[in-house]
């Protein structure tokens, strides 16, 4: 496909990003291109918009930003059989090698020459975008074309949620950004007996309620020991899902945690932690369990299952939707901590 299309780039270090005109990218022998329908704002594109240490040392510009999608295939490169123009897409983002040790022993999602669409590439907020055909994902089309673009987070959710078990079980959320309310309905599909969210932002929190947490605490001005303990019976929570990466927001998650309970960490600290190992890890026996991106591909067939048989709403999570030329706005909000989850329309 010729001709040029608007997409948002970022241009240099420091903040911001400029929105520009680009020639269509054109699909290489194993991509299709994909005509982007939704995209949403995630904390990574966030990130590399800030222009924070990560971003510095992995994005190389000039690069397109953005990495979630929904949209359809409008080219297919010429190795590519399994995917055909017309078809309803996302994109699974981590792109893998094939080849290491973790691959070949079937754990791809932490291959360790993992690149990532939209930041160790050109991504996604863009008219067009293109894509390894080994990546895309076919969506059900009963699912709205909104819904299909946020499949990628909530695989985040959904892994974050699954390392607990949380059938039956009290669970405590730590942090309400959009990965924490993404899993508040995952918990509740999974059959979480009772949900309590840390947040101190007082939108999130609010929002956390109307999405169906149990219980919602401000950390800072309210005792987080004293909730889990009257929720639980003095137990304390079986399982804590971190999903703000605040080294304060890690240790008081796991000074709740039962003895015999466990945490999954999906948020990425910034700076050191410092924790109690032996009083609240060793000791309690504790099963501390690492989470990156998603179970590829088992995590997004859970995803279909629970957007198509209505088992989850994303509906109150997507709080604003924007232009794409507008997507400054939706970056302010991030920075604000004022929303859910964004989505930018091209």
């Amino acid at each position: 496909m010729e001709g040029s299309m608007k997409a948002v780039v970022k241009t240099q270090p420091g903040p911001g990003a400029e929105m520009k005109e680009v020639e269509i990218p054109k699909p290489g022998p194993n991509q299709v291109l994909v005509k982007v329908k939704t995209t949403s704002i995630c904390g990574s594109d966030y990130h590399i918009y800030s222009w924070n240490k990560w971003a510095e040392n992995n994005v190389n510009i000039p690069q397109i930003m953005g990495h979630e999608l929904a949209g359809d295939v409008v080219e297919v490169g010429e190795n590519v059989s399994l995917v055909k123009v017309g078809d309803f897409v996302s994109a699974e983002t981590h792109i893998i090698c094939g080849h290491c040790y973790q691959c070949k022993t079937g754990q791809y999602h932490i291959c360790v020459n993992t690149k990532i669409l939209g930041v160790h590439t050109d991504g996604v907020f863009a008219d067009y975008a293109v894509v390894d055909a080994s990546n895309i994902w076919k969506n059900d089309s009963s699912i709205l074309p909104e819904y299909a673009s946020i499949q990628e987070p909530l695989g985040n959710a959904i892994d974050t949620i699954r390392a607990g078990n949380v059938s039956a079980k009290n669970i405590l959320i730590t942090g309400a950004g959009p990965a924490g309310l993404l899993s508040i309905p995952v918990a509740k599909a999974f059959g979480a007996s009772q949900v309590i969210v840390s947040e101190p932002n007082d939108y999130r929190r609010e929002l956390s309620k109307e999405i169906g947490a149990d219980h919602v605490i401000n950390p800072i001005e309210e005792s987080l020991e004293d909730l889990v303990n009257d929720t639980t019976g003095g137990i304390g929570v079986d399982f804590v899902a971190e999903m703000s990466g605040n080294p304060t927001a890690i240790s008081q998650g796991l000074k709740q945690i039962t003895p015999g309970g466990s945490m999954a960490i999906l948020g990425l600290p910034a700076e050191e932690v410092k924790l109690d190992l032996t009083e609240d890890l060793i000791f309690k026996g504790v099963n501390l369990i690492g989470i990156t991106g998603r179970e590829m591909f088992k995590t997004w067939y859970i995803a279909r299952r629970l957007l198509k048989e209505n088992m989850i709403d994303l509906e109150p999570i997507i709080t604003h939707r924007f232009p794409l030329e507008d997507f400054n706005k939706g970056m302010e909000l991030m920075k604000s901590g004022n929303c859910g989850k964004i989505i930018l329309l091209p």
